[in-house]
């Protein structure tokens, strides 16, 4: 198994008759899923999606791909493949369609709706070519081929893509359900007979490659739902991700056995699952969803709320709930059930929430102590069918952590892959595909673009820590004034402290210390602003370390007069 090394450098230029792959998110993470496939001179992208900040990102709304390596070369750029609507795989597109706004975007009826739907908020109107399972489009130097898949969201595809260098498979998001509700099988016979055709690279998603036997099938939920329904007392609150549009119908037939009524609560959910409804992909018994103003004139026996914020997002209704921030109040006797299995890095934010819910008085129903959530990924019994199905003489495992990706990889191999053509990279790491061999040959720039408000970008890894120790540990600022000729302290220092958890009275104690320093300075010649307030910055800092072992952030202000 190759693997990407620290020391990597510059990828060469792409041997004549080669296929570039270039994963620029995804590889090393859950989320900001993009892949780059080069051939011929033209850009083929596969998913364009977004990251969500974890604790130690402060003030981060989303995380994007890194466009820099494609930057100078979107005219090269002959679409986007959309393999399905999560954000992780198509919240991206926006900000990637601000750069050049006439990449067509190629995906199913249900994608391409949510991404119209949330591009018309960036008042962008895109360029798009609706495929579906079986449909095979050239584009450009590409010809794909799309295949169904089974995922969390109806309407998920996998792509062939084809090329003089070979065929290439990604099989997006998927698992394998024989019981899903809408009855929309993965493909086998279709990956069956690519395989036969001859499968050089596949492209596989990782993220339950640790997880033995096969998921269980979506349909198991529906008894469980009915027995929480049927013992819920008050009100029925339900977070789940927007676009779970098989929770969400099963959530819909439950209340509507139960004579319950039903509201969709947040925007994102609202938008979706209007859009669901108008496609046929949701049904929607006449009368049982209404508006979320309407549910004060019911009984709390006959209410569901359906929001967000299953994840712990801290804008999200759930968590303002949990944190009595909005204007639904969770009252003894609730029940809330997160309908949602938890992204790493997520827990913490999580349980946070259960515990606020549950201060309140609500029953909290998640996947921890009842089976209200299955992973739309396959696990490794499916992946092990799989890949004996497929035969591909390549694979790069894709979609997960390194531990995700590195069990993937292993599961390839014990079906008789050589160790040799399996390509364990990450995000940047370039990966050519010559003479039917896939290798490393390079890496490219693919770190985190931080979305912060209305800047993207902008936000460093240098502010964020300032940021995070602003919020540990607070700040001290210092302002002094001096001679402009002789450099000597004319007033101050005058000191402030927020959050650095010192006492004013205390900062007495350092006061002789900035003096002394600054007298020194005085005597040595030393008048310059930036060298003074370096000189009372490690004055400060020093006193507060070995006072209080503590790190705030120093501003020393020093002005001359």
């Amino acid at each position: 198994m190759s693997h990407p090394h620290p020391e990597l450098g510059p990828p060469p230029q792409l041997p004549e008759g080669g296929l570039r792959v270039t994963p620029l998110g995804g590889l090393g993470e859950i989320g900001r899923n993009m892949t780059v496939f080069e051939y011929d001179g033209r850009l083929l992208i596969v998913d364009c999606g977004v990251l969500f900040p974890e604790e130690e990102q402060p003030g981060v709304d989303l995380i994007l791909p890194d466009f820099t390596v494609i930057r100078d070369r979107l005219d090269d750029v002959v679409g986007i493949v959309l393999t399905h609507g999560h954000e992780d795989h198509i919240g991206g597109v926006p900000f990637l369609l601000r750069e050049k706004p006439d990449i067509p975007l190629i995906g199913s009826k249900l994608t391409l709706a949510l991404i119209e739907a949330k591009l018309q908020e960036h008042r962008i109107r895109p360029y798009t070519l609706e495929v579906a399972e079986g449909h095979r489009e050239r584009v450009g130097s590409f010809d794909l081929e799309f295949v169904a898949v089974n995922h969390s969201i109806p309407d998920a595809l996998a792509v062939a893509i084809r090329t003089p260098a070979g065929m290439v498979v990604h099989t997006g998001d998927f698992k394998m359900d024989q019981l899903p509700l809408d009855r929309r099988l993965t493909d086998l016979p279709a990956f069956a007979r690519l395989g036969e055709e001859g499968i050089d690279l596949l492209l596989v998603d990782s993220t339950n490659a640790e997880v033995p036997g096969f998921v269980p099938p979506e349909r198991d939920i529906s008894n469980v739902l009915r027995t929480v329904f049927a013992g819920a007392q008050k009100r029925i609150i339900v977070a789940s991700f927007a676009s779970h549009v098989h929770r969400i119908q099963q959530i819909l037939d439950a209340a509507h056995e139960y004579g319950r009524r039903v509201a969709f609560v947040g925007r994102s959910m609202v938008r979706n699952m209007g859009i669901a409804r108008d496609l046929g992909y949701l049904r929607v018994p006449a009368g049982l969803v209404v508006d979320v103003r309407a549910l004060d004139d019911l009984p709390d026996e006959e209410v569901v709320l359906v929001c967000t914020g299953s994840q712990g997002e801290p804008m999200a209704a759930l968590s303002r709930m949990a944190n009595r921030d909005h204007q639904i109040r969770i009252v003894q006797g609730d029940t809330v059930i997160l309908a949602s299995s938890l992204i790493p890095g997520n827990e913490n934010a999580v349980y946070r929430v259960i515990n606020g819910l549950t201060r309140w008085g609500a029953n909290v129903v998640h996947k921890g102590n009842a089976r209200v959530h299955v992973s739309g990924h396959a696990s490794a019994g499916e992946l092990l069918y799989f890949y004996n199905i497929c035969k591909p003489r390549n694979l790069m495992p894709v979609h997960g952590e390194w531990r995700h990706l590195r069990a993937n990889a292993e599961l390839g191999a014990l079906t008789g892959i050589p160790k040799d053509h399996i390509v364990i990279a990450e995000d940047g790491v370039v990966v050519d595909l010559v003479n039917g061999k896939a290798r490393i040959v390079g890496k490219v720039q693919a770190g985190y673009v931080y979305v912060d408000g209305l800047s993207v970008g902008d936000v460093t890894e240098a502010s964020l820590k300032d940021r995070r120790i602003l919020g540990d540990e607070g700040i001290i600022s210092v302002f002094v004034v001096v001679d402009s000729t002789t450099g000597k302290l004319v007033s101050g220092p005058q000191i402030q402290a927020r959050g650095s958890g010192i006492e004013d009275a205390a900062f007495s104690a350092v006061m002789p210390k900035i003096e002394e320093a600054i007298a020194r300075a005085a005597a040595d010649g030393i008048a310059e602003p930036h060298q003074l307030q370096q000189l009372v910055r490690r004055s400060v800092g020093k006193w507060v370390s070995d006072s209080y072992r503590r790190r705030p952030m120093i501003l020393p202000v020093v002005v001359e007069v």
